[in-house]
């Protein structure tokens, strides 16, 4: 199951409910979603209930890193008069301070347990594909969803759940890999973890499956590799251009003739002057003998080096930059101005 953010699926179910008469034209009561700030609180309280009642193996963790995976994590609940054993840590010891991080309006906390920031030498955004492993449980310890093993089918974290957006970014891919033999593949020091999520930055007012509506959710997580995306192929990966950004205002309608915003993302020409966007930048690729090599080449006015460094068949790494010209200095690049329509690959 992929953890798809739902909150559009549930403003359709409410618009269809409001529409919805009895043969007596008696409307049906519709309940409008919790306050989130309230509903912030109580989650909050019930997090930190569940950390302090509940303990994980930090010795035995320790001890196995740096190549440690989501089956070596142990949380357990402690009971009756138990005292947290030896060579274990309260939850509420290891995750320290809560992060916080406004979404919807609303100031959230959440808690992270670091386990291994992976050693890889690329990290994802907020709009990039992961491969990753995961394993998803209530506060009541019930696991609702899981990924034990790496397959070829990666997540857009565009359509996962809000707190992976926040959380994921903040951790390196794997150092490396290796092809066991047998079909599968076996990965090395990757970025480790457990998230302490609230309801409001998971799926807040929607139950789903087998998890109610307003529930805090855990989720281990192992994050193997990623790919940088470029969801409409423009030239402009989507970090850049951001996921509410709609320059020129077009909408596109559904199969049912329902309008969208055509956000940037998904937009070809995004600023709709008639010139494709990807016609509005240039491209280059830079190439060295290491990350920090890359990292370091001149770039001219208004480039921009790509989070992402690859690495090719010889050895070398290989980022890529491109070009978001802004003739007029008004820092506004070309491709976002309808009035400025310069085909630079011409």
């Amino acid at each position: 199951m992929k953890f798809k953010n739902l909150s559009l699926l549930a403003l359709c179910l409410a618009i269809g409910f409001v529409s919805c008469k009895k043969d007596d034209e008696s409307e049906v009561t519709v309940v409008p979603p919790r306050d989130r700030t309230e509903q912030q609180a109580a989650d909050m309280d019930s997090l930190q209930k569940y950390l302090q009642s509940h303990y994980y193996n930090k010795a035995e963790i320790e001890a196995a890193l740096p190549n440690i995976g989501i089956n070596d994590i142990k949380i357990l609940e402690l009971t009756g008069d138990e005292t947290v054993p030896d060579g274990y840590e309260l939850l509420e010891t290891a995750v320290g301070a809560p992060i916080d991080t406004t979404y919807a309006d609303t100031e959230y906390q959440y808690y992270v347990l670091k386990i291994n920031q992976g050693g890889g030498y690329n990290s994802p955004t907020v709009a990039d594909d992961i491969q990753i492993l995961y394993e998803g449980f209530t506060l009541g310890d019930v696991v609702f969803d899981s990924k034990y093993y790496p397959d070829s089918n990666p997540l857009d974290l565009t359509s996962l759940i809000p707190g992976w957006r926040f959380v994921i970014p903040k951790y390196n891919v794997s150092e490396s890999f290796a092809d066991n033999g047998d079909g599968t593949v076996s990965f090395s020091n990757s970025g480790v973890g457990v998230m302490f999520l609230p309801s409001g930055l998971a799926y807040f007012s929607s139950a789903t499956g087998s998890i109610a509506a307003y529930s805090p959710l855990v989720f281990k997580f192992e994050l193997l590799q990623m790919g940088q995306n470029d969801h409409d192929g423009d030239g402009v990966p989507t970090y850049l251009e951001g996921l509410t950004v709609n320059t020129d205002e077009d909408t596109y309608a559904d199969a049912y003739g329902y309008l969208y915003p055509r956000y940037d993302y998904i937009d070809t020409d995004d600023d709709g002057d008639g010139v494709l966007t990807k016609n509005e930048i240039t491209v280059r690729t830079v190439k060295g003998a290491s990350v920090e090599v890359v990292k370091s080449e001149p770039l001219d006015a208004d480039e921009v080096l790509l989070n992402y460094i690859a690495k090719n068949s010889e050895g070398e790494f290989v980022g890529t930059v491109i070009k978001l010209y802004d003739t007029n200095a008004n820092e506004i690049p070309d491709y976002l101005e309808s009035d400025i329509k310069i085909n630079y690959s011409l």
